[in-house]
């Protein structure tokens, strides 16, 4: 990196605490950063859909508005080629192993020292992978081991999804979208027929029971459809 770089990352984590910090280790770095933030997965994935130019995302992989891995797969699908990095306080090797295999481009644990955080942001930065070192000679398989989300969903109708989970009306859907809201029913409907359910309530429900959502974070989806 240079100093006349600008580089444009999403920070996603629902702890305004961490991404400040994140933020002021990411100061000390010889680039200008444009730091655009998001504290969930659909908010996440809609940023990822409108926000052009973006180089590099670091992810909280526990986030609200979707499962973890379906989250996380999501968001690297749609984030095609831009390389997402996770940055979490699970240090599980089996799931760092699944979030590699959802198609993440590395792993940092928050309770890194924080030394060895800012080593590991610059190699990421600087375009190579960082796993944590008792990941160390552990290869992924491939493109055919990766997590994507279910093919009978779009990763439009995983945005929706989302939002539904957390209780948002098509109207504010819409708005978090930039949609039209007739757009918003028809991706609401389509959704319905692709989980084989007569409403959102048991979308959501389904959804849960599926991995796609998580339960505890949401509200009571709104009836209309």
């Amino acid at each position: 990196m240079t100093e006349d770089e600008t580089v444009k990352i999403l920070l996603a984590d629902d702890h305004a605490l961490f991404r400040d910090g994140l933020r002021l280790v990411l100061a000390g770095f010889d680039a200008e950063f444009q730091i655009i933030e998001a504290t969930d997965y659909p908010e996440a994935l809609a940023i990822a859909k409108k926000e052009k130019g973006i180089t590099l995302a670091f992810v909280d992989l526990s986030m609200p508005g979707m499962d973890r891995f379906s989250g996380l797969a999501a968001l690297c699908d749609r984030f095609g080629d831009v390389p997402v990095v996770v940055v979490s306080a699970n240090e599980s090797n089996n799931d760092i192993r699944r979030a590699m295999e959802c198609g993440a481009s590395g792993y940092i644990p928050k309770a890194l020292d924080s030394n060895v955080i800012r080593d590991a942001l610059k190699r990421v930065l600087s375009g190579k992978t960082y796993l944590p070192p008792s990941m160390v000679g552990w290869k992924n398989d491939g493109p055919a081991t990766k997590v994507r989300p279910p093919s009978r969903l779009t990763p439009r109708q995983h945005d929706v999804l989302g939002f539904i989970a957390q209780g948002y009306s098509n109207k504010k859907i819409a708005t978090e979208l930039n949609l039209a809201e007739g757009t918003v029913k028809l991706h609401v409907a389509a959704l319905l027929k692709a989980l084989e359910v007569n409403n959102r309530t048991e979308a959501v429900f389904k959804a849960t029971a599926q991995g796609l959502v998580e339960s505890p974070s949401f509200k009571s989806p709104q009836p209309q459809n």
